[in-house]
């Protein structure tokens, strides 16, 4: 994998030459265009874990946007795991935007053997892999196309080590294009989370995901609010900056839960930007954890 990561930059702003029938060679596991020339058959494309890997339960955070916070409901949640005696992973699936690294204040460089490449572990002993853990430098942007950066997520199922895990956390990049095809048809997803914001948006944001989940038949746990209010510190009153939610709206609509309501907190984003969100304090998503719990 790290003998070919130069290479991946560079044919990565090529693309890949899509598949015909002509070069269609039946194995949907390993192709690009797999879910989009209609002869594949949707029981090959899951992907075999690493053979040093032994993953309980794969949970996805989604959005049909960006900008909403999954990366923060990712964090919180895998830490909110962990301090209940799980252990926990986190894949960075957001190659061209990852934020795992910084958050936690990993900054080393993933290492590998010839049976696969090592997780990086963060304070409190979470695995992790993101793209900035392979790059040289963390500011170097990843200039690939779609297929590609799919092909590197499938990598971190297939060629990280993972270990004993009780949890994987995939925090997913924005929208419902390869990646997420990839994610949801690659990895044994055994549901997913999906993270919304207030604003009227909310519905578009929601519908897109749960809609992509129906469709690859992937069970939908519930929705987060993030920047759900901010509380006042003198008082404690919860002041709805972005108006008045909709979300337990949607989310009826949908035959959702809302599994838990993030408020705007100038602490929680400071232990962001300092990589010490481990050190976080607030419930805010115990019913989330008790959603997956119950998995």
């Amino acid at each position: 994998m790290f003998d070919n990561l130069k290479k991946l930059q560079a044919d990565g702003a090529q693309g890949g030459e899509p598949v015909t029938d002509q070069n269609c060679t039946h194995n949907c596991s390993s192709c690009p265009s797999a879910g989009g020339c209609g002869s594949f058959d949707p029981k090959s494309l899951l992907a075999e874990s690493n053979e040093f890997s032994n993953v309980k339960k794969v949970i996805a955070v989604v959005s049909g946007k960006g900008g909403v916070g999954k990366s923060l409901v990712t964090s919180l949640m895998t830490i909110s795991m962990q301090r209940r005696g799980a252990v926990c992973g986190i894949m960075d699936a957001d190659v061209t935007g990852p934020s795992i690294p910084k958050v936690f204040g990993v900054n080393e460089k993933a290492e590998g053997s010839d049976a696969g490449i090592f997780p990086l572990l963060t304070s409190t002993g979470i695995k992790t892999i993101s793209v900035n853990n392979l790059l040289e430098n963390d500011s170097d942007p990843v200039l690939w196309r779609g297929p590609i950066i799919a092909g590197l997520v499938k990598q971190f199922w297939t060629d990280v080590m993972w270990g004993e895990t009780d949890y994987l956390f995939v925090d997913m990049p924005p929208g419902t294009g390869d990646v997420a095809l990839t994610v949801f048809q690659s990895l044994p997803i055994d549901g997913i989370i999906v993270v919304t914001s207030p604003q009227d948006l909310v519905s578009m944001i929601v519908e897109k995901a749960v809609k992509m989940a129906e469709m690859m038949d992937v069970p939908v746990l519930g929705l987060v609010e993030n920047m759900a209010y901010l509380e006042c510190p003198h008082c404690g009153e919860e002041i709805p900056v972005f108006g008045q939610s909709r979300t337990a709206e949607v989310a009826e609509a949908h035959g959702l839960e809302v599994l838990g309501r993030i408020p705007i907190d100038p602490k929680l984003a400071a232990a962001c930007d300092r990589g010490l969100i481990e050190t976080f304090e607030g419930d805010w998503l115990e019913k989330a954890v008790e959603k997956v719990e119950a998995l």
